[in-house]
């Protein structure tokens, strides 16, 4: 583990005082548990980014063919 320090302003401190003292925690300990939750947080979004990224476009659909209009895309007759 590593020691860091950091400042606060107040309302924040508070804030998390109250937060660690629900969770019967540290404040240091409460502090380190939310940054590792971002850090976990951030990675997943980052994996998903790249799954998302790596697929291949699609077609909105079969070749030679119009695209449907945006009148035909949300007709709904059956609630006029």
């Amino acid at each position: 583990m590593k020691n860091v320090t950091i400042t606060l302003d107040e309302a924040t401190a508070r804030w998390a005082r109250r937060m660690a003292a629900r969770h019967n925690q540290s404040l240091s300990r409460f502090i380190g548990a939310v940054l590792s939750g971002k850090m976990h947080d951030d990675r997943r979004y980052e994996l998903a980014m790249r799954e998302y990224l790596s697929l291949r476009p699609r077609s909105l659909g079969a070749p030679g063919q119009r695209y449907a209009t945006r009148d035909e895309l949300h007709d709904r007759a059956g609630l006029r």
